[in-house]
């Protein structure tokens, strides 16, 4: 690789890496551009964008694909939420051909064909351990292990800029609840759920209200399954289209004209007329509206693709909050109530991993992991650091990360 240079000699004394019987001699790659962490969305966007001024980039992934959490860790039914046009990657649209809202199989094909289409090769099975700036020689050092069954090969790799894109969903969030030693039953996030049809026929509780959890269930009812719904707190569910336009682009035309708060007001009217009042069915919605609350939270509103008919049918029982588990698959909820159940599935999101090995404290959050400041000014750092895919508003943010970044390392690349 014309961008890759391979510094030969680097013995194990090297105060950075630690050396078993099992580990194999480190090697140092010198990287003539960015290195990108992690090949998911984010990740290729950036390298394309990069691409397209002339800036050559190494991507690391940890996993041995790209976009590996779609294609590892969700489930079988999972489409996109939002109109395609919505969902694509600078410099390429989705095919024609592609419906509205893309399956999974669907946009998988697509980043794959992103990724050939702008020649980006990640460099696979790279799991970034710690990553630092060296300020006596002015560049990052990025150390990588890749791991077999016998050996682990350590990596360094040494570059002017790193481009952090691993993202709001790097690791799953699975809470600790009292008794989940005793409980007996199927405990499982749902990055491990792939289809209802292995709960066919039996009692299921999903805990967590947002998107996930609403689909799980739907898919669940779909498999003749029997789903309980967690709701511990309050949601906003909207329709996914309305007035025959989808809702998020019907949301983002009426903010070129109005404001947020009015814009939220007319979007829970009409939710009303469509939904009804899903406060009957154990759905408050929060005293903030949809958008406002997604502003300044991050908390995006649940989309309805079928999950509140069922609800209202009564082929999903929404529950208040879990106390604790207990033995012989028994679940007890806050309000004292106690029920069987079969399994449980936790659709209890993600978080950000980069504290875990990102040192540095000014650009990234300790307590969360995303970046400090807030969205449109996040995707800088100091000295050759960048994020993309950390907006909390999807593609379409991570997009608007990767050209600004480009643009940004370019102007120094050809200097």
């Amino acid at each position: 690789m014309d961008y890759l240079r391979e510094i030969q000699g680097k013995t194990t004394h090297d105060p950075y890496f630690s050396n078993t019987n099992k580990m194999m001699m480190p090697r140092c790659v010198v990287v003539n551009g960015p290195v990108i962490v992690g090949a998911g969305p984010s990740g290729l966007a950036a390298a394309a964008c990069l691409k397209e001024k002339g800036v050559s980039s190494l991507v690391l992934e940890r996993s041995n694909c790209i976009a590996s959490l779609w294609q590892l860790k969700t489930y079988d039914r999972l489409s996109l939420h939002l109109p395609k046009q919505f969902c694509e990657l600078p410099l390429m649209s989705f095919p024609d051909d592609f419906p509205t809202y893309p399956t999974k199989q669907q946009f998988i094909k697509y980043l794959e064909l992103y990724a050939m289409t702008f020649d980006i090769r990640p460099v696979f099975n790279q799991t970034v351990v710690l990553a630092n700036y060296d300020h006596k020689i002015g560049l990052w050092r990025v150390k990588t292990e890749t791991k077999t069954t016998t050996t682990t090969m350590t990596t360094e790799y040494v570059s002017r800029w790193l481009i952090v894109a691993t993202g709001e969903n790097a690791e799953a969030v699975v809470p600790k609840i009292e008794g989940m030693e005793e409980f007996g039953g199927s405990i499982m996030h749902t990055s491990f759920y792939k289809s209802g049809e292995i709960f066919r026929g039996k009692k299921v509780l999903v805990v967590g209200c947002g998107n996930s959890g609403m689909e799980v269930c739907l898919d669940l009812c779909n498999h003749d399954a029997s789903p309980s719904l967690v709701v511990r707190d309050t949601v906003h569910v909207l329709p996914r289209e309305m007035l025959g336009k989808s809702t998020f682009g019907l949301s983002m035309w009426l903010l070129k004209w109005l404001p947020m708060r009015l814009v939220d007001r007319l979007l829970l009217i009409i939710s009303q007329l469509l939904l009804g009042d899903t406060a009957r069915l154990g759905l408050d919605r929060p005293e903030i509206g949809p958008l406002e609350l997604k502003n300044l939270s991050g908390k995006t509103p649940v989309l309805d693709v079928g999950t509140l008919s069922k609800i209202k049918s009564g082929d999903i029982k929404v529950c208040p909050g879990v106390n604790r588990l207990l033995e012989h698959h028994k679940v007890e909820f806050v309000n004292g109530r106690t029920e069987e159940y079969d399994a449980i599935i936790l659709a209890t999101g993600y978080k950000s991993n980069v504290p875990s090995w990102l040192k540095e404290s000014e650009m990234f959050s300790k307590r969360d992991g995303l970046p400090k400041r807030p969205f449109p000014n996040g995707w800088k750092g100091e000295c050759g650091l960048y994020a993309v895919g950390f907006t909390k508003r999807g593609l379409l943010g991570a997009s608007m990360d990767a050209k600004k970044i480009a643009e940004h390392i370019h102007h120094q690349y050809v200097q």
